[in-house]
């Protein structure tokens, strides 16, 4: 049964995603942020991976995402959060490192990281507390 219902949110997701536009320019990483993109660093990443097309959802996760990082690590410099656009060519070790061929939401430090993606979206629109408060807690057992 959890089977079907998951499959069956997958087709809806993956069909509402593809038919809506979005023209949101994705900005170039700055020199610091390329520096957090090595799988070296000391610092932990949030990673939201997104296609050029995103449906209500896919831009609440990013969005959620984002509000989280900046209004909670506001002045922690080893906490980023990146958005990567998935057709973009300058990310696309990133995107094969992490296997991502559609959206994902990924905290990583060097090579621990957890893919919390299903959670994400399962949560951004109804439960936006319950997503920001696991992407506190997974960044700050990474920042220990």
């Amino acid at each position: 049964m959890n089977k079907s219902i998951l499959i069956l949110f997958l087709a809806v997701f993956f069909i509402s995603c593809g038919n809506k536009t979005e023209n949101k320019q994705v900005q170039e990483p700055t020199q610091g942020e390329q520096t957090a993109i090595t799988a070296d660093a000391p610092i932990v990443n949030v990673y939201y991976f997104h296609g050029k097309q995103r449906c209500k959802t896919c831009i609440a996760v990013g969005d959620l995402a984002k509000k989280t990082i900046e209004d909670a690590y506001s002045g922690n410099n080893n906490v980023k959060f990146i958005e990567v656009d998935t057709s973009d060519k300058q990310f696309e070790d990133l995107v094969n490192k992490y296997e991502v061929s559609w959206n994902a939401l990924i905290i990583a430090k060097g090579d621990n990281s957890v893919d919390i993606t299903e959670q994400a979206f399962a949560n951004a629109v109804n439960n936006p507390i319950v997503l920001s408060d696991l992407i506190k807690k997974e960044v700050n057992q990474r920042a220990s």
